[in-house]
């Protein structure tokens, strides 16, 4: 794991793949309560085909140290660090890839600032006014407080809890019990990581990402739509209404694979990056 700091706080972040590439940089951005290792199968088939990225820790309940107090934790001004980001490492012409949260954060820096981003490729992820979807609606409610978020997530200390449709069940296939510890571990141990992801959680509206769909055509890069098929949250049709959002975007269904596709299919999720990463800006 390597660093960066940040004006908000520390990031932590994976690099694969080599540092001299004819390839365009690929950047993750991972869902709520989740963190970059959620990429690394994808990570390693890219950098077996040349192709470099970077999986950060985000901010959004399962990174390793808090932010400064006073750091901006709505989903714009997270999409702002994510641009702080790119910026420090002087990254251009950057195939964004968002999942779940992070396709929302991926809206809302596109609405920012577009600059530095050459392709996006959005697998399942909150759009419009699903933001979050059904039954994370829920359960999100009952995390909006470090201290209720606490007592709540004390069940995900049990593997069997965790892998239930009340845990990350819904959202993969298969999962890995040391993984899906790894997402949970910090809100649980250490107060001002579970601050940092209660005030985002306190900070979304569905009304704003749904005004930030009214302007998706406004970005002028190639968008690739890579949606599992099996999904119980995000439907087919949201996806197909997202692709028809932006000005140039493509839709390629992934059968059988649900919210992380990155999980679930990780060789389709890589030939498609790869890819698209020729695509011209």
């Amino acid at each position: 794991m390597t660093t960066i700091e940040l004006p908000s706080g520390t990031i932590h972040y994976r690099v694969a793949g080599p540092e001299q590439s004819d390839a365009p940089p690929v950047v993750f951005v991972h869902a709520f309560l989740v963190n970059g290792a959620v990429w690394s199968a994808v990570a390693d088939r890219l950098a077996d085909r040349g192709v470099r990225s970077y999986a950060p820790d985000w901010p959004l309940g399962a990174h390793r140290t808090p932010l400064h107090p006073g750091a901006d934790q709505s989903p714009r001004g997270i999409a702002r660090q994510i641009l702080t980001f790119l910026e420090a490492l002087e990254l251009d012409d950057v195939t964004l890839v968002g999942n779940d949260t992070g396709g929302a954060l991926i809206q809302f820096l596109l609405d920012t600032d577009a600059s530095r981003v050459g392709r996006v490729v959005l697998t399942n992820c909150d759009a419009f006014d699903t933001f979050p979807p059904f039954p994370f609606s829920l359960i999100f409610r009952l995390l909006k407080g470090p201290r209720r978020m606490k007592v709540n997530l004390l069940p995900m200390r049990s593997r069997t809890f965790r892998h239930s449709p009340l845990g990350f069940g819904l959202l993969a296939n298969d999962l890995d019990a040391d993984l899906t510890r790894s997402w949970i571990e910090p809100a649980l141990t250490q107060p001002a990581i579970r601050d940092d992801a209660a005030r985002l959680l306190r900070s979304i509206d569905p009304r704003e990402l749904l005004d930030v769909s009214t302007r998706l055509d406004a970005y002028r890069g190639p968008v690739r739509i890579v949606w599992g098929m099996a999904d119980r949250a995000f439907s087919a049709d949201l996806g197909r209404r997202l692709q028809h959002a932006f000005r140039d975007a493509e839709f390629v269904e992934v059968p059988g694979a649900r919210t992380f596709v990155q999980l679930d299919a990780p060789d389709v999720l890589a030939d498609q990056l790869a890819d698209f990463a020729a695509t011209p800006r």
